[in-house]
């Protein structure tokens, strides 16, 4: 075997490639037979080719083994010495025999190459998995078939989970109520569930591509997602619970607890962000702008506090206070005191994780608004 002939040997194996898809395409190229000599013993090519972690082999039309290295018999849990010489009815599975024959017979048949997957029985009995090009040769006078292939059982085993894996997300998606987002690293929307297009009262079709901050409220929640935002996509976390306030086609809007994780790619750094959301409120219009003393007196309305405690608490006269609860009654669309307490939680003015109650927005514990 020399050096040309050596090339045309290993040189389909470096034409054997996986579609973008993951897969391998079947395709036919145009060939020719090569020709292949004895070869010296001294033939460092030949010791390459022995050598090459790429399974490589010879038969005859007959399935009889001329020359196989030593990674072909390494798939079958033997020698090279084991396999020369014998045939594949003495080495493949029977179910395998037929299959092989015949595709060594098309490829004699059309006298050009052909690139495919096979699967075969590996040495410990499991299935396994080859990707490589087959080929006609003449060794010698004698027309034969030459292969090489290299062995992708845990690559497809992998790439099988990761479907596998997908069609489950898919399903979480579409099919578990959960508002599923999947983000892309500029924060507009890469793909969508139709629980959120229903809850948003927007077509999935104008979902994909929108910013998804056009679909939060100006809220401190928001403010507070943009920096949990700025430490995701920097790999700073990878991942993190908050809220967010949504805002649907009408402007109407709807608390929800928000759970996001980073999606990292075959590139470095993060590909995208996955946000699911839980706990969806009820469906509420814009809340109304409220002054200071409004919010406290809702806040001490929620805590029980008769009209006389909250005028002294906020040292205001009975008029005045007055005053606020009427405009209150217009502002929430409320007509009791107990219907001004609800519609406070409703629209997240009151926090409902805090006693005693205070606004939703208060920056610590001490601060009532």
């Amino acid at each position: 075997m020399d050096e040309a002939d050596l090339k045309a040997l290993l040189a389909p194996l470096a034409m054997s490639c996986w579609e973008e898809d993951g897969s391998l395409s079947v395709t036919d190229g145009g060939g020719v037979a090569i020709e292949v000599a004895d070869r010296p013993d001294d033939d460092p090519y030949a010791t390459f080719a022995d050598l090459t972690p790429a399974a490589a082999f010879v038969r005859d039309a007959t399935g009889r083994y001329l020359w196989a290295n030593h990674a072909y018999a390494h798939l079958y849990g033997t020698t090279r010495d084991a396999v020369i010489g014998r045939h594949l009815a003495d080495v493949d599975e029977a179910g395998d025999i037929t299959r092989f024959l015949a595709l060594d017979h098309e490829v004699l048949a059309y006298g050009r190459p052909v690139r495919h997957t096979l699967t075969y029985r590996r040495a410990d009995g499991c299935p396994g998995r080859a990707a490589g090009y087959r080929f006609p040769v003449r060794w010698g006078a004698t027309r034969c078939v030459a292969g090489i292939y290299v062995d992708v059982t845990d690559y497809a085993q992998v790439l099988d989970q990761r479907h596998r894996a997908e069609a489950d997300l898919q399903a979480l998606r579409d099919h578990s109520g959960l508002l599923c987002v999947r983000l892309d690293p500029d924060g507009r929307i890469g793909e969508a569930g139709t629980a959120v297009a229903d809850a948003l009262g927007i077509r999935l079709s104008d979902l994909a591509g929108l910013p998804a901050d056009t679909l939060l409220a100006r809220t401190p929640e928001r403010s507070a997602l943009h920096r949990i935002w700025d430490d995701l996509i920097s790999g700073r976390r990878r991942s993190a619970r908050t809220c967010a306030v949504l805002v649907d086609r009408d402007g109407w809007r709807r608390r929800a607890r928000v759970h996001l994780s980073t999606v990292c790619g075959t590139t470095p750094g993060v590909s995208g962000v996955w946000a699911v959301g839980t706990h969806l409120g009820l469906r509420h219009p814009a809340r109304p702008d409220l002054t200071a003393t409004q919010v406290r007196i809702l806040a001490l309305l929620a805590a029980g506090y008769n009209n006389a405690d909250i005028a002294g608490t906020l040292r205001l006269s009975r008029q005045t206070l007055d005053y606020h609860l009427s405009r209150l009654r217009t502002l929430l669309d409320a007509a009791t005191r107990p219907a001004l307490v609800a519609r406070a939680y409703v629209l997240g003015i009151l926090s409902p994780q805090t006693w005693p109650p205070r606004s939703s927005t208060a920056p610590n514990p001490a601060s009532p608004v």
